[in-house]
């Protein structure tokens, strides 16, 4: 229910929401233009979802790669696409 949801403003242009019973990370927010990011791992197994965009890629660590090839947008390219004005 909605009594549990934290929402931290993490930025200017963005916000987290956390589940405050577990600590459930449950969305990211670009604040400008009002888009939602949502963990993969909040749906149950076999909903039909394809990871076909990583975000902030520049700033990932080094030691992990996905299998599967998709948009790697740097930092200043989500704010390009995600962040109107920037």
């Amino acid at each position: 229910g909605s009594e549990s949801l934290t929402v931290f403003k993490s930025s200017d242009w963005a916000e987290r929401a956390f589940c405050a019973t577990c600590g459930t990370h449950l969305y990211y927010r670009m604040l400008p233009a009002g888009d939602y990011f949502m963990p993969a791992g909040l749906f149950q197994d076999g909903v039909g979802f394809e990871l076909k965009e990583q975000i902030f890629i520049d700033k990932k660590p080094r030691y992990y790669e996905l299998a599967n090839s998709t948009q790697n947008l740097t930092e200043a390219e989500v704010f390009a696409k995600y962040v109107p004005g920037n």
